[in-house]
């Protein structure tokens, strides 16, 4: 019996869960897969750190709840700063409420960890364990099982995971499990683009397992989108959204507000229209992207400087 296979054989034996191939030099175990939400259509953004993640997030959850949909944002990062232009304040994240309670899930109540945002937007910040001390992973899996508890995937039309960073982890991975389709925001510039060409990378590792698909990317804070439409072009990728470098979303961040709360200047209106689309488009459904990621030097040779 090889390694593995004694290894599978005693947690079998010890009725810890199943472990799978999660990519390759991967291994990842799986979650209760009745963790998945019922009937919502359920989609995880990634991209750089600092690329806009959260504020396309909420953006996107504000345009989904003006079409008439019942939203729910999940921020998945320690900051828990995902929601906070929908709320106008930072909320408690659901493991520091858990410690308050020993653990003891079946004490909380949805208004102790859920906070209602604009337009109805439901509003959760998962939160994570203190820096280098865990794996947001877990974090992750508890807030899905926490809100199936009480019933609040059931009650939804979207979900929106908003994933720290450009980490390719555990943490990075649990929305992925729940997922129906991946979202990445760049921008027109090689490090967003590299950090793209690294996330799709890991999604495809993923899909091999659970169910997501990536939908396309948007390119965020930039004034043209050749170099992203250039990399689109060569790995069978699609962008589906631009989101231009305006003030206006510099101030609204200022402000704990969304697009859709500010005054109706010209490119405020024209980046609310943006967002309308794209949720329309994600709504409709997208074709499931397989692209093709390029190795790092491959990708150096497409966009770095001579």
């Amino acid at each position: 019996m090889s390694p593995r296979d004694e290894v599978s054989t005693l947690r079998a034996a010890a009725g810890v869960p199943k472990l799978g191939e999660d990519g390759e030099g991967s291994v990842q175990v799986h979650q209760d897969m009745d963790l998945g939400s019922t009937g919502a259509k359920v989609f995880s953004v990634y991209g750089k750190g600092g690329i806009g993640k959260s504020t396309t997030s909420s953006n996107l959850s504000a345009a989904f709840s003006m079409l008439g949909k019942r939203v729910l944002q999940i921020g998945c990062d320690p900051k828990h700063d995902s929601t906070f232009t929908l709320t106008g304040k930072l909320q408690p994240t659901v493991i520091d409420i858990l410690k308050e309670v020993d653990f003891h899930a079946e004490e909380l109540r949805p208004e102790d960890f859920v906070t209602t945002g604009f337009n109805g937007v439901q509003c959760v910040e998962a939160g994570g364990p203190p820096a280098g001390t865990g794996c947001g992973g877990y974090v992750v899996g508890q807030t899905v099982k926490l809100l199936k508890q009480h019933h609040m995937l059931e009650d939804t039309d979207i979900v929106i995971f908003d994933v720290l960073g450009d980490v390719v982890c555990g943490g990075f991975a649990a929305p992925l499990q729940h997922a129906d389709r991946a979202v990445i925001v760049t921008a027109n510039d090689f490090d967003s683009i590299y950090a793209m060409n690294r996330i799709i990378a890991a999604v495809q590792a993923k899909a091999k397992n659970y169910g997501v698909r990536l939908a396309g990317c948007i390119a965020n804070r930039s004034k043209d989108t050749d170099e992203v439409d250039r990399y689109c072009r060569t790995v069978g990728f699609n962008r589906i959204a631009h989101m231009p470098d305006i003030d206006a979303i510099r101030r609204s961040r200022l402000k704990k507000k969304t697009l859709f709360e500010m005054p109706d200047e010209e490119d405020i209106v024209l980046a609310r229209a943006e967002y309308i689309r794209l949720a329309e488009t994600l709504y409709a459904g997208t074709d499931p992207l397989a692209p093709a990621p390029l190795p790092d030097r491959e990708i150096f040779e497409l966009l770095g400087f001579d």
